[in-house]
Parts: structure tokens; C-alpha cells; sequence
């Protein structure tokens, strides 16, 4: 396996070790690379076989977390909501978002 380093103006901050990278060409087609094996806020590296085609500047690069430590669903933690409207008449809710985060593992 040959090892490929790529530099950005910036990285990513969720991409860690062990990721898989993947790059789109200006084709469409969507190649996987490889294990991410070192990052910085600039650069990361990746093994790739020795006969890959690289990926140029033009490529869109991609990454992808392994989904058994990296799983989505929430375990032990919840949270209580209460809305409330303050309007003089009735109104209805169409939409309701959130955003969470794995604080510690």
C-alpha cells in the first residue's frame, strides 16, 4: 500500500484516525481510498493500493466513520422540552429541530 497526503486550507475537525476516505471525480464516480492513518487542521493521510488512480484538485474528498463506534443513537442521556405560546391566538407547530453531540465516550 502507498501512502497519500493531501493538504486543505482546513480539515475538518470530526475526521479522525481510522476514518475511511472516499473521492468523487469530476465524473461522478465515487472511489474509496482508504484508512485515514494521521490528520492535522491542514492535511490528512491515507493508505491507498499501489495502483489507484489519485485523486486531483478537482476531486471532492469524502469521509466516512465507522458506524460501530460512531452509532447515532442516543444511550443513557435525555432531555425534557416545554414549549409554551405566548400568542393571543392559536397557532400550530410544523417543525421542531435539534442538535446533539457525543460529550464523552
Amino acid at each position: 500500500m502507498a501512502n497519500i497526503t493531501m493538504t486543505f486550507p482546513h480539515v475538518n475537525d470530526s475526521v479522525q484516525i481510522g476514518d475511511i476516505v472516499y473521492y468523487q471525480t469530476t465524473g461522478g464516480a465515487i472511489l474509496q481510498m482508504g484508512a485515514c492513518t494521521a490528520t492535522t487542521e491542514t492535511s490528512v493521510s491515507c493508505d491507498i493500493p499501489g495502483t489507484m488512480v489519485r485523486p486531483t484538485s478537482s476531486d471532492f474528498i469524502l469521509f466516512s466513520k465507522d458506524n460501530r463506534g460512531n452509532t447515532s443513537a442516543l444511550r443513557g442521556y435525555y432531555a425534557e422540552v416545554k414549549m409554551v405560546n405566548n400568542e393571543i391566538i392559536p397557532c400550530e407547530l410544523y417543525d421542531v429541530g435539534s442538535e446533539i453531540f457525543e460529550s464523552s465516550k
